[in-house]
């Protein structure tokens, strides 16, 4: 799901705290330079593992948290779930060499929004945090690619109790699918991004849906959309 270079001069504009956990220096090095670049974007914290991403994250509530999947003690995906348990509305922005299903749809499943490969992160990133601060999840293409080939376990509704989406529900599902975030949605289907946003809600409900890649393996498994 890619954010254009006008969406993210939009939330640019407003002061953005990202607190960045990685293992290694040089790393969050790389990763400070690029998240300081965009006006009014500030790196708040650093964490060298998930204890303390956790306790940085409750400290300091950043709006973004750009957490590695790896890190000694505690990993990406425990500190994700970590952090989320607080409350303070923190978006969770994976960063990950590995490109297996397995991990992907993990960190999907503990919350995380975003995934980023760390090989895609210098063209990826700055796009990654901005979709996630506007509170719409990201995935790059290659993310995107593994959990639509991620189709293993059967979602949502059961045969015996099937759900019907309504027409602009469906659209709207094809279009989550396809890689679309919310404004991008409301411009081609001619509503509000609020009214995506709804939509999208009742849609996770009635299916009974967790997350975004749920929603774009459903897509997929129900012929919404080709893998």
């Amino acid at each position: 799901m890619h954010t254009s270079a006008e969406e993210t001069r939009f939330v640019s504009t407003h002061l953005l705290r990202i607190l960045v956990a990685d293992d290694h220096d040089l790393v969050r090095q790389g990763l400070r330079s690029l998240l300081t670049e965009p006006p009014g974007w500030t790196v708040c914290g650093e964490a060298t593992n998930g204890h303390e991403a956790v306790a940085l994250a409750r400290q300091l509530r950043p709006d973004v948290a750009v957490v590695d999947i790896h890190m000694p003690g505690m990993d990406g995906l425990q500190a994700t779930r970590e952090i989320l348990a607080v409350g303070f509305h923190t978006e969770i922005l994976i960063l990950t060499l590995d490109e297996s299903g397995e991990v992907v749809q993990a960190a999907t499943e503990a919350g995380a929004r975003g995934i980023v490969m760390k090989s895609d992160a210098a063209r990826d990133l700055v796009a990654a945090v901005a979709a996630l601060a506007r509170h719409e999840p990201f995935y790059t293409s290659k993310a995107s690619q593994i959990i639509v080939r991620n189709l293993a376990r059967p979602l949502g509704a059961s045969s015996v109790n099937p759900v019907t989406l309504t027409g602009r529900e469906r659209d709207v599902a094809i279009l989550v699918a396809e890689g679309l975030g919310n404004k991008q949605i409301g411009i081609t289907l001619g509503i509000s991004a609020k009214t995506v946003e709804s939509h999208r809600h009742n849609i996770m409900r009635k299916l009974g849906l967790k997350s975004s890649a749920d929603l774009v393996r459903y897509a997929v498994r129900d012929g919404l959309v080709q893998a």
